[in-house]
């Protein structure tokens, strides 16, 4: 995809997540828009970057190393979302490029996790990723087990526990899975509700979410894995 189609496909999501904020009252300033580059190559992430795209999701930690080092020297208004499974071996290296991992979801990862922290001098946010639809194919802390685990993670990070993350079921309504992720960050009053893609983001926007992560759509299908 060339730079003026992801240009295009900017504007449009853009237009309506605009569109999707009004119709239910909400400011559209505050909604973020991640910009999901995985497995796309750099010079895509640097097409929707003339375009003023600036907050991008990333699966994969090595992935985003290769991809986003060189570009956050020269632009270091990027703000890299990690938003796939973390390896506890890879902690570190998140911790060392992640503005946001919005993928907290076991407490394996919680010590590993402080010693990066501690060991770099930097925090990113921190998300919690539920997983709503309980899925055994997919990550997050089961709903279940969520309001324990929110917990702890408060009681060890404070208040660089920021939000929560889901992904709903496919081929279901996202709504009620939606509303779950809202209300539990509501519980704990936190700030930032990660959740909806290209296909359901203006639901998840009338939902509560705070930041939608689009790709698809703003970068077309997804090449082959690496």
């Amino acid at each position: 995809m060339n730079s003026l189609e992801i240009q295009q496909n900017l504007y449009n999501i853009r237009q309506r997540i605009e569109k999707a904020a009004s119709v239910c009252d909400r400011n559209s300033k505050e909604i973020q828009l991640v910009a999901v580059s995985k497995f796309h190559p750099i010079t895509a992430v640097q097409a929707a970057l003339s375009h003023n795209q600036f907050i991008f999701g990333e699966n994969r930690i090595q992935e985003a190393k290769e991809k986003f080092t060189p570009l956050l020297e020269i632009n270091p208004d990027i703000r890299l979302h990690i938003i796939g499974p973390i390896q506890t071996n890879k902690i570190i290296d998140a911790v060392k490029i992640a503005n946001v991992i919005e993928t907290i979801d076991r407490v394996a990862l919680l010590d590993p996790l402080q010693k990066a922290i501690d060991k770099t001098g930097r925090c990113p946010k921190l998300f919690i990723q539920i997983n709503v639809g309980q899925e055994p194919q997919k990550a997050g802390i089961m709903p279940s087990e969520a309001n324990d685990f929110i917990e702890t993670c408060i009681k060890k990070f404070g208040k660089k526990i920021q939000g929560i993350m889901g992904i709903p079921p496919v081929e279901q309504n996202p709504t009620p899975y939606f509303q779950q992720l809202t209300s539990f960050a509501r519980q704990y009053h936190l700030p930032e509700i990660s959740m909806g893609m290209s296909a359901d983001f203006e639901q998840a926007i009338a939902c509560g979410a705070t930041l939608v992560r689009v790709g698809s759509a703003i970068f077309g299908n997804r090449p082959p894995k690496l």
